[in-house]
C-alpha cells in the first residue's frame, strides 16, 4: 500500500510553525475515511462498529465547537467524484477548505484539552488525509 498520511511529520509541521502566525489561512483537508473506525483499546468508542466516515462525523460533533470559537468556518466542502489529473488509484471520500483568522487560532484548537479528546475520533476515522496550508488569494472569475 502506498505511504498515508494521517498526522505531520515534525518537518512538516515545523515548516507550518515556522509561517507568518498573524494572517488568514486556509486549510484544505483531503479525506480517505476506514472501512471500519480503529479507536484504540478502552476508548468510549471502541467496539461500537462505527465506520470510518461515523468516527469523523464524531470527531466533527466534538472539535466543532473549539473550532468554531477561535473563529473557524468551512468555506467550502464537496465530495470525491473522480480524479481528474492525479493518480488513477486515489480515491477520497471528502474534502474542505476550513478557514482561520489566523495560525494562532489553529494552534489555539489544536493545544485545547477537549480538541485533544477530539482528535482521537479523526484518527480512528482515516486511513489517509492532506492537511494543506495556503494564503487565501482573491476569489472570482479568472484562474
Amino acid at each position: 500500500m502506498a505511504d498515508s498520511y494521517i498526522d505531520p511529520s515534525p518537518a512538516n509541521f515545523q515548516a507550518f510553525k515556522d509561517l507568518p502566525r498573524d494572517e488568514p489561512i486556509h486549510m484544505l483537508n483531503l479525506l480517505e475515511y476506514r472501512e471500519q473506525a480503529e479507536y484504540p483499546q478502552g476508548h468510549e468508542h471502541a467496539g461500537k462498529g462505527w465506520s470510518g466516515r461515523r468516527a469523523y462525523e464524531e470527531y466533527g460533533k466534538t472539535s466543532g465547537p473549539i473550532f468554531r470559537r477561535v473563529g473557524g468556518t468551512i468555506v467550502w466542502r464537496g465530495s470525491f467524484q473522480t480524479m481528474v489529473t492525479g493518480p488513477d488509484a486515489k480515491r477520497w471520500h471528502d474534502g474542505f477548505v476550513a478557514q482561520y483568522p489566523n495560525a494562532g487560532a489553529f494552534f489555539e484548537m489544536i493545544k485545547d484539552p477537549e480538541y485533544q479528546q477530539a482528535v482521537v475520533n479523526r484518527t480512528a476515522a482515516l486511513v489517509d488525509s492532506r492537511l494543506m496550508r495556503f494564503e487565501p488569494g482573491e476569489a472570482g472569475e479568472g484562474f
